[in-house]
This record gives C-alpha cells, sequence and structure tokens, in this order.
C-alpha cells in the first residue's frame, strides 16, 4: 500500500504486565497468577498498529542508553540499553521505520500494568527515555512531519515537545491526531492545532471538568466542548459501548461496537487510534472509517499484550464482513 506515510511522535516502553484476579485496591497486596514483558507505550503501539494494517509508519521518539550514560542523539544499536534495543528491533520487525529513534541520557521507558480476569488494567508509566523527547529532537526531524499523510501523538511525552509537533504539522498542513492520555491541562493554544481528539470516557471526564464523573459524561456534550475548543473532530471512545464521533463537517453519530469477549483492553485505544488514521488516509468517508477503527479495537481486546494485539488488515475486513 503506497501513500504519505503515518509519522507517530511517542512515547516508547516496555510493558511489565501482571495478570490478577482484580484491580488492587489502595494499600491492597494480591498474588498474581501470571507475568509477561511486551514492547508498548502508546506512540510504539500506534506506530505498530499502524503498520500492522499496511500503511507506511514512521516512528520519532527516544530510548534509553546503557546506564543512562549516552549523550542525547541518534545512537546507535550498541549504545542502547538492553531494553532499548529489544524495542527498536521489535519495531524495526513489525515495518516501522526507526531513523527518528533518537538515543537519550535516560534508561528506556517502562509501564507497570495490572491487568484483571475482566480484561480490564491499570498502568503506572515510569517515562524515562521518553521524557527527553524534546522539541529540539522534533525539530530535527521536522521534513518527516511536513511529509507526513498525518501525525500521530499522545500525551506520554512532554507537553511542550505535543505543542511544537502541532505547530509544525500546522504550518505544513498536516492533519494532527492527538490521544489525550494520561489526561493532563492542555494549553488552549493546542485545541485549534488539532485534526482529531480522541479522549476515552476517564480522560473525556477530566477535560470537560474535573467535577464530572465519568458515568455522568455525555460524550455529545464532550464533543461539543472540545470542539468548542477548537478540536475540528472529536471521537470520545466508550470501550465496550462504542464510541461517539463528531466530525468537522457537522457530522455526528454513535458507533456500534462489535461484540468482542475481553482479555486485555491494553491498547484498544491505540488500536482504534491507528486504524482510524489509516482509514481515513485511504479516503474512506467518516462514518465508514469510526467502523474500520472499531473492528480493530474489537479485535485487540481478544489478545493480550500491547502491539501483540494490534490487528492486521485481513482481519479488520473479515470482521467488516468485507474479505
Amino acid at each position: 500500500m503506497t501513500g504519505r506515510p503515518i509519522v507517530v511522535v511517542g512515547s516508547i516502553n516496555m510493558d511489565l504486565v501482571v495478570h490478577a484476579g482484580q484491580i488492587p485496591a489502595a494499600g491492597q497486596t494480591l498474588l498474581g497468577n501470571g507475568f509477561q514483558m511486551h514492547p508498548g507505550g502508546k506512540g510504539a503501539n500506534q506506530a505498530v498498529g499502524v503498520a500492522r494494517l499496511g500503511w507506511p509508519v514512521e516512528m520519532i521518539g527516544m530510548l534509553g542508553s546503557e546506564a543512562g550514560q549516552g549523550e542525547t542523539g541518534q545512537g546507535e544499536t550498541g549504545r542502547l540499553d538492553a531494553m532499548g534495543q529489544a524495542l527498536r528491533s521489535h519495531l524495526q520487525a513489525e515495518g516501522v521505520g526507526t531513523d527518528g529513534v533518537g538515543l537519550a541520557d535516560a534508561a528506556s521507558g517502562v509501564a507497570l500494568i495490572t491487568v484483571a480476569d475482566s480484561g480490564e488494567n491499570t498502568i503506572v508509566v515510569a517515562q524515562g527515555a521518553n521524557a527527553c523527547l524534546t522539541p529540539q529532537w522534533v525539530e530535527q526531524q521536522a521534513d518527516r512531519l511536513r511529509s507526513a499523510g498525518m501525525v500521530l501523538v499522545q500525551l506520554e511525552i512532554p507537553l511542550e515537545t505535543v505543542l511544537h509537533v502541532a505547530r509544525i504539522c500546522a504550518e505544513a498542513g498536516v492533519p494532527v491526531m492527538l490521544d489525550p492520555a494520561p489526561a493532563r491541562s492542555l494549553p488552549e493554544s493546542l485545541y485549534p492545532l488539532l485534526s482529531w481528539m480522541t479522549p476515552n470516557e476517564t480522560e473525556a471526564a477530566f477535560y470537560v471538568g474535573e467535577s464530572q464523573r465519568e458515568s455522568d459524561c455525555d460524550p455529545a456534550v464532550v464533543a461539543a466542548t472540545l470542539q468548542g475548543r477548537g478540536a475540528a473532530a472529536v471521537v470520545v471512545k466508550m470501550g465496550a459501548r462504542g464510541a461517539y464521533l463528531a466530525d468537522a463537517e457537522g457530522y455526528a453519530a454513535h458507533v456500534e461496537p462489535f461484540p468482542a469477549q475481553a482479555v486485555d483492553t491494553t491498547a484498544a485505544g491505540d488500536a482504534f487510534n491507528a486504524a482510524l488514521a489509516v482509514a481515513l488516509l485511504e479516503g474512506r468517508a467518516t462514518p465508514e472509517a469510526a467502523r474500520f477503527a472499531a473492528a480493530a479495537a474489537a479485535i485487540s481486546v481478544t489478545r493480550h499484550g500491547a502491539q501483540e494485539s494490534m490487528a492486521t488488515r485481513q482481519e479488520v475486513l473479515r470482521r467488516l464482513e468485507v474479505l
């Protein structure tokens, strides 16, 4: 498949996953029933999701150096720490371009994930090298951004870097899709630079006001609020209840979910964003693109792990009953 590449600017982590009967409460110790290490990070997850769907994709990010003593820069494989070597090799094996991935004076990022038997999860991220993804490094990669068909970005990297990416893309006319996770206060100047903003329900509750509870959030109100701040289009991802989409042309609708037996919801939102970006660049109409994304997310939750759970194009088309 040919087309202007999707460029993902974001985190690259190693996920340390413990499976347990339930999510522990504060102060509670539980015995887990399994442990795995998986390549992760919201940025890398989305990049792999794009690659699995057959669209060209490049990654801009940071990995850690041996003993955290490297200088921030491009780096060579021999200077990456052990996790960094594994993470870069995995991205390359999946078909993700890594020339925009640099070497940081820090350890590679990790995420501590607990997955309950229900498939629900909690995640704590230690940023490590991801915190070293600076506007200066992004500026060195500006030509990659300007040549992209779309740029995907998240909030596991410094906020000033996200803003700098959005400004470069706005000047070049390149659409930006922001996955606003983990939720944090955003500068008002960022919203008008966004072509798409894709919070889940928890993040949506944060962005419409901290007094709102997740269960109280009307997705139509969330979309209208975020569009009122300047975001051109909004998708509120609602897990097993599907999604709500409001695009820049005034189309708004609930996106029905695909039935799925969830075993691990980690990275389902990343699968959705990757597939939505690909579908839009293929020229699919907004409702059709959203269905394509919902199918990819439904496949993701039936598998353990983050990047391992990403769907292929053939799997998504079969789920859509097109192939």
